[in-house]
C-alpha cells in the first residue's frame, strides 16, 4: 500500500491515534455537547423528563448574584494566587540551579506538595490552622486564639497561602527547564560586557525564558479559576459562604439544589471566562517571545 493513500494515512491515524482520540471524545466532547443541552432544559437531575426552557436558565446565571459574587472572590484568589505562585517557583528554581549543594533533592522536596491531592491536602491544612497554629498563638499569647479559617478573609488568606505550597513545585521545573534552555555563553557574554548577574538576569535570561512564563502563568491560571477540591475539603465555603468559589458554587447549583439547567449554564459561563482569559494571555506572551 503507497503510504500517500488516504487509506493508509487514516489506517495509521487509528492504529496510533485512535484510541485516545475515542477516549477524548467519550471523556470530553460528547459530556461537553450533552451539558450544551442540559443549558436549554429544567432538569433536576433525576426525573427522565427534561423541559425545554430555551435561553432561560443564562437568564436566571446573568441574575444570579451569589454566582457573580463567587466568581468576583475566584477573580480575587486566582490574581494574589498566580503572582504569588510565579513569583515563588521564579526563585526556587533559581536557587535549584545555582549549583547549590543538594540541589536534586531541593527540586524532589519542592514539587512532592504537587503530588497531594487537593482533598487530601486541604484537610491535612485544616487540621494545621485549626489545631497547630492554635495551639502555636495560645502558647505564645497566653490568652485563647481563633483559628484563621473562622473569618472571610483568613480563610481567603488560607485558601491563596496553600494553593502557593501546592502549585509553586510543579510550576518550578518548568522554571528550570526555562533556565537550563538559556545558552551560558550568552550571560558570560553580557557580563563581560559590563552588565552585572542581576542586569544579566533580567535584560538576557529572563526575555529568553518568556515561554516558560507563558506556559506557567497559563496553567496556574487555570488551576485557581477551576479550584474546587481544595475549597471544599479547606473551608467548604465558610465562614458563612464567604470562601465559595465559582466552581463550588457551580457544583451546589446543579448536585445540591438539583438545578441542573443553570447549575450548567453557570458551568459554560466560567469555561467561556477561563478560556477568554487563557487564550488572551497565550496570545500576549507568545507575540513578545524572544529566540535564542
Amino acid at each position: 500500500m503507497k503510504r500517500s493513500k488516504l487509506s493508509y494515512k487514516v489506517g495509521q491515524f487509528l492504529m496510533f491515534a485512535g484510541p485516545a482520540t475515542i477516549l477524548f471524545c467519550a471523556v470530553v466532547i460528547v459530556p461537553f455537547i450533552y451539558g450544551l443541552y442540559l443549558t436549554l432544559t429544567n432538569w433536576d437531575g433525576i426525573s427522565n423528563h427534561k423541559p425545554f426552557v430555551g435561553l432561560s436558565n443564562y437568564r436566571q446565571a446573568f441574575a444570579d448574584t451569589a454566582y457573580w459574587q463567587a466568581m468576583g472572590r475566584t477573580v480575587i484568589y486566582s490574581v494574589i494566587s498566580v503572582i504569588l505562585v510565579n513569583v515563588v517557583a521564579f526563585l526556587l528554581a533559581y536557587l535549584v540551579t545555582s549549583g547549590i549543594k543538594g540541589q536534586n533533592f531541593f527540586r524532589a522536596a519542592f514539587f512532592i506538595p504537587n503530588l497531594i491531592g487537593g482533598i487530601v491536602l486541604g484537610y491535612v491544612w485544616k487540621f494545621v490552622f485549626n489545631r497547630a497554629f492554635v495551639a502555636i498563638g495560645e502558647a505564645v499569647t497566653s490568652h485563647t486564639t481563633s483559628s484563621l479559617l473562622s473569618t472571610p478573609n483568613g480563610a481567603m488568606f488560607c485558601l491563596i497561602l496553600v494553593s502557593v505550597w501546592q502549585y509553586a513545585g510543579y510550576m518550578m521545573l518548568i522554571y528550570v527547564a526555562g533556565f537550563m534552555s538559556v545558552d551560558q555563553s550568552l550571560k558570560e557574554a553580557a557580563e563581560i560586557d559590563g552588565c552585572s548577574k542581576a542586569q544579566a538576569m533580567v535584560k538576557v535570561t529572563i526575555p529568553l525564558m518568556r515561554s516558560s512564563f507563558v506556559q506557567c502563568i497559563f496553567l496556574s491560571t487555570t488551576r485557581c479559576f477551576m479550584v474546587y477540591d481544595l475549597n471544599l475539603s479547606l473551608t467548604k465555603g465558610e465562614p458563612f459562604n464567604s470562601s465559595v468559589m465559582a466552581a463550588m458554587h457551580v457544583y451546589n447549583k446543579a448536585f445540591v439544589y438539583k438545578n441542573y439547567g443553570v447549575g450548567q449554564s453557570e458551568a459554560l459561563l466560567l469555561f467561556v471566562v477561563c478560556a477568554v482569559i487563557g487564550l488572551l494571555q497565550v496570545y500576549f506572551g507568545k507575540k513578545g517571545e524572544v529566540d535564542a
